[in-house]
């Protein structure tokens, strides 16, 4: 049963201006080390990022919560299963929230081009 929808796009220009702005302390706050590793290896990698920081985004949505409930934006991390497919884990508060409201898995789906990322999570 879906309990829940989020969808979010954003510019990669506003990712990028934050990189290059404050990269160590804004790329740590908002991504988990296995996120920015991922990313790093792309000559794109602000696309990438924005992808990631616009599904966790569409999560909190989806999760019908913000940054104010307590979520910390690492506890969201987009990693991928073993065919490549982008997945969505949970820790802390963010894993809380989704077992108090019996939210069993999230599907979520990327999509960047140059200017633009976008992603939409659905909440089963």
């Amino acid at each position: 049963m879906i309990r829940g929808t989020g969808i979010d796009i954003i510019e990669v220009a506003r990712i990028r201006s934050m990189m290059r702005r404050h990269p160590r302390r804004f790329l740590e706050r908002v991504f988990t080390p296995a996120e920015r590793e991922y990313c790093r290896r792309f000559r794109n990698a602000a696309e990438r990022f924005a992808a990631r920081f616009a599904a966790k985004e569409a999560a909190m949505k989806a999760l019908g919560t913000g940054l104010s409930s307590g979520i910390a934006w690492t506890d969201i991390e987009v990693c991928h299963d073993s065919e490549g497919r982008p997945v969505i884990v949970l820790a802390g508060e963010a894993a809380r929230v989704a077992s108090r409201l019996r939210i069993r898995r999230l599907h979520v789906s990327l999509s960047h081009v140059k200017d633009m990322a976008v992603a939409s999570v659905v909440a089963e």
